[in-house]
C-alpha cells in the first residue's frame, strides 16, 4: 500500500481527516471544470505553482489521488470523479447560501463571474460594468468571453450575457441596451478603387474579410430587406476570428468588412469607413442578461441586474 492508497477511514468507518478547506475543494474544482492547472489558477487567481501545493495538500488529507498529472495532461482518476460528481453541487449550494446571507448587507459586495460573446463583453463594459464598479467600490466583476454557448451553472458563471435569441430556455433573461445592428464597410480607399456594392450578390466580386466562427466554421454574411432574407459566402484572403483585427484590416484597404454596428460605429462617424448595404442590415433583438432562476441572487447580482434595467430604460 502506498501513500495515496491509506484509508481515509480508522477501524470504527469514521473519517479521521480534517475537513478540507473551502479554497481547496474550490480549487478542484475549478481544475476538473477548466481541464488544466493553468486555466484554473488563472480563475482563482493565484499562481500554478500554489494551485499544486493546494491540491496536494487535499489529496493527502483525502488519503487519495484526484488527479492524474503528467507535464502534458491532467485528468480525473475514478476518486477524482466520484469527489466531483458529490462535492460540485453541495458546492453550488453552500455559495448559494453564502451569498444569501451576504445579500442581507446594505452594501454589496464579492465577486460577479460572469460569461459574454466577445462582442457582448464590449457592449457592455462601458455603460454598466464601470458604472457598477464606480457605484458599489467593495465589488468585484470577473469576465470571461467565450464565442461558444457554455452552460454558466456547471461552469461556475453568475450571470451570461447573449443575444435574445440564444439565451437558453431554462434561464430567466433581462433585456439589455437597444437592439444589434451589422454594418458592411470599407475604407475610402478601397471602394476608390473597387466600387461600391449595390446589393449582397455584388459581394461576389469584392474582396471580402471572412468570418470565421468557434466551432472553425466560415460565416455566411446575413441580409435582409422587405423580408427576404440572403445569406452570402462571400470570398476573400483573410479570415478572422475577431472583430478588432477584422476592424484593422478594413481601415488598412484590405477588403470589405462585416462587423457589429457598435464596433464600427466610430469610424463610420468619422469618415474612417464608409457604410454600405445599410438598407440590407435592419436591427434584430439585442443582448440579454441570464441567470439560472433557481438561484437565490446575491446583493451584488441583483444591484447589477437593476442597473442594467435602469440603463435599458434611460436607452429606450
Amino acid at each position: 500500500m502506498n501513500k495515496w492508497d491509506k484509508p481515509a477511514c480508522d477501524d470504527e468507518g469514521i473519517g479521521t481527516i480534517e475537513l478540507a478547506s473551502l479554497k481547496e475543494l474550490e480549487a478542484a474544482i475549478a481544475i476538473a471544470r477548466r481541464g488544466t492547472f493553468r486555466a484554473a489558477a488563472i480563475d482563482l487567481g493565484m499562481s500554478t505553482t500554489a494551485l499544486s501545493h493546494t491540491i496536494s495538500r487535499l489529496e493527502a488529507g483525502l488519503g487519495v489521488r484526484l488527479f492524474n498529472r503528467t507535464t502534458r495532461s491532467v485528468s480525473l482518476t475514478d476518486a477524482g470523479r466520484l469527489f466531483v460528481q458529490q462535492v460540485g453541487p453541495t458546492l453550488q449550494d453552500l455559495h448559494a447560501a453564502l451569498d444569501l446571507v451576504r445579500a442581507h448587507r446594505e452594501t454589496p459586495s464579492g465577486t460577479i463571474r460572469i460569461n459574454a460573446a466577445p462582442f457582448a463583453a464590449r457592449a457592455i463594459i462601458s455603460p454598466l460594468v464601470l458604472e457598477f464598479l464606480r457605484r458599489y467600490p467593495d465589488m468585484n466583476v470577473d469576465i470571461v468571453t467565450e464565442g461558444k454557448m457554455v452552460d454558466i451553472v456547471k461552469d461556475g458563471f453568475d450571470l451570461g450575457v447573449r443575444v435574445e435569441g440564444l439565451v437558453p430556455s431554462d434561464m430567466i433573461a433581462v433585456s439589455f441596451g437597444r437592439p444589434q445592428r451589422h454594418a458592411v464597410v470599407g475604407s475610402p480607399e478601397y471602394f476608390g478603387k473597387h466600387g461600391k456594392p449595390m446589393v449582397p450578390p455584388d459581394l461576389l466580386n469584392h474582396r471580402c474579410i471572412r468570418v470565421r466562427l468557434p466551432d472553425g466554421s466560415l460565416f455566411r454574411w446575413r441580409f435582409e430587406k422587405d423580408g427576404e432574407p440572403v445569406q452570402i459566402d462571400v470570398r476573400g484572403p483573410i479570415a478572422l476570428d475577431e472583430a478588432s483585427l477584422t476592424r484593422t484590416a478594413v481601415l488598412e484597404s484590405a477588403g470589405v468588412g462585416y462587423l457589429f454596428e457598435q464596433d464600427i460605429l466610430a469610424d463610420i462617424e468619422a469618415g474612417l469607413v464608409i457604410r454600405v448595404l445599410e438598407d440590407w442590415t435592419p436591427p434584430y433583438p439585442g443582448l440579454c442578461l441570464y441567470y439560472p432562476g433557481r438561484r437565490n441572487l446575491s446583493a451584488g447580482v441583483r444591484a447589477f441586474l437593476d442597473l442594467a434595467r435602469e440603463f435599458s430604460r434611460n436607452a429606450a
